[in-house]
């Protein structure tokens, strides 16, 4: 997994709805695309952060976790629009972490990033 650097700039983001919304410090100067079966269909691409570096600021009554596979990453989803504009997990070093989806990110262009290639399909 890619993670950011130390020098991480504060982002809005959030749902299409408006119904979730979150702040998330990041660098993102890269982003993730794994080709597993979800983030292939679903067309994410992610930057992922630690759980400190991500907050929540509204909306969690409107999210609804989806789980498949190993049953170790939490996609969440707001049960209003659809949209999965992150997810919960660890680290491979067990530390909580959060796969945001840089497409949710107000005002960032995630196709102007360094696009990274992960073989999820394969795990």
């Amino acid at each position: 997994m890619v993670y950011s650097n130390p020098m991480p700039t504060t982002h809005k983001g959030g749902c299409h709805c408006g119904a979730v919304r979150f702040d998330v410090s990041t660098d993102l100067t890269q982003a993730v695309a794994c080709n597993c079966s979800i983030c292939s269909k679903a067309g994410w691409r992610l930057a992922f952060v630690p759980a400190g570096q991500f907050d929540l600021v509204s909306g969690e009554e409107h999210l609804t976790d989806y789980q498949f596979g190993h049953k170790r990453i939490r996609h969440l989803f707001c049960r209003t629009c659809g949209v999965r504009s992150f997810s919960r997990g660890t680290a491979p070093d067990g530390s909580p972490t959060v796969a945001v989806n840089v497409r949710c990110l107000d005002g960032v262009d995630a196709d102007a990033l360094e696009t990274i290639a992960f073989d999820g399909k394969s795990l």
